[in-house]
């Protein structure tokens, strides 16, 4: 009987510190599956500028089962993992970080759990071992897009998971967006789904390439793809403020007519409300433009990566 293929998908940024790692420890699990399933191991490096690209290559020198595609510059953390799931060829793909953040050990309990029938097999972290602040700030987003989003979101879920070759194939024939939002396509249109708790150890090797910026760019991009609530929230603040300006006018009119002689509350309410209204009114301009520019970003339907080089292919 003609073994399956398995893909194992991982999207890097300046890790030659994991790379070797990574690879041995991928490689020790599959192994153990090698009476029923063949693999291929993809890299997407995004424009590393380290010795990323030549680790893989050493590697890809000894080891025919390993892929790489080099982005021809970095195209961020939403788009280049996304084009390299789309560029895989199994029956089912494994997604997860080179940076060993996604532990190798959980691929013998995916593909266990696929194996019993489920299309997809996704884990959700239950604590991370990571810096205290940052996992508070994830743990605020994942709480955030779950209470507004329009669609079933999963709460610490950061993408890693098993994924059945059916699910890819909706991704590759009918979501034609240049900008997605991987987790909440995976809450949306996976069917049949196992959730495998685990626990995120932290980064041994090298730095996190995520920063305030890198999580706010995330952010937004899940909030304007699957929710309009902002949008909405905005018309109710709107109105609410007008009519309690329209209140807090009359009052005014009325106390200056009531006590004209010894009224004297000067112009300081009028600068503080004035204040108040811009500042709500550039708070939700800042929220439009943000659909604006999902709205821009799709009309352009402008390539998810634009590759340097394939090696292996």
């Amino acid at each position: 009987m003609e073994k399956k293929l398995i893909s194992i998908m991982s999207n890097c940024y300046n890790e030659e510190e994991n790379v070797d790692e990574f690879y041995k420890q991928v490689k020790e699990m599959m192994n153990g599956f090698h009476d029923r399933y063949v693999y291929e191991l993809l890299f997407i490096d995004n424009c590393s500028i380290d010795n990323t690209v030549k680790k893989i290559k050493k590697i890809i020198d000894s080891d025919k089962n390993v892929k790489l595609i080099v982005n021809a510059r970095n195209f961020g953390q939403v788009r280049s993992p996304y084009y390299g799931l789309l560029q895989t060829k199994g029956e089912a793909v494994i997604s997860m970080a080179t940076d060993l953040q996604d532990p190798p050990y959980m691929i013998e309990k995916f593909i266990n759990k696929w194996e019993e029938g489920y299309k997809n097999v996704i884990g959700v972290k239950i604590k991370s071992e990571e810096n205290k602040w940052m996992y508070f700030v994830r743990k605020l987003f994942y709480f955030l897009i779950a209470s507004i989003s329009e669609a079933e979101q999963i709460k610490n879920f950061t993408g890693f998971g098993l994924y059945d070759k059916q699910f890819i194939d909706i991704l590759r024939d009918n979501i034609a967006d240049p900008q997605p939002y991987f987790r909440g396509l995976v809450a949306e249109f996976c069917v049949k789904r196992a959730e495998i708790p685990y626990i995120q150890p932290i980064r041994k090797k090298g730095k996190t390439k995520n920063n305030l910026f890198t999580l706010y760019d995330l952010a937004m991009i899940g909030f304007t793809n699957h929710s309009r609530l902002p949008l909405r929230i905005t018309s109710f603040i709107g109105i609410f403020v007008s009519f309690i300006s329209i209140i807090i006018a009359f009052i005014y009119f009325m106390y200056k007519l009531l006590y004209w002689q010894t009224f004297q509350l000067g112009s300081a309410p009028i600068l503080i409300g004035i204040f108040f209204i811009g500042g709500v009114q550039l708070f939700f301009l800042g929220i439009l433009g943000e659909y604006i520019g999902a709205i821009y970003t799709q009309v352009r339907k402008r390539p998810l990566v634009v590759e340097q080089e394939r090696v292996n292919f």
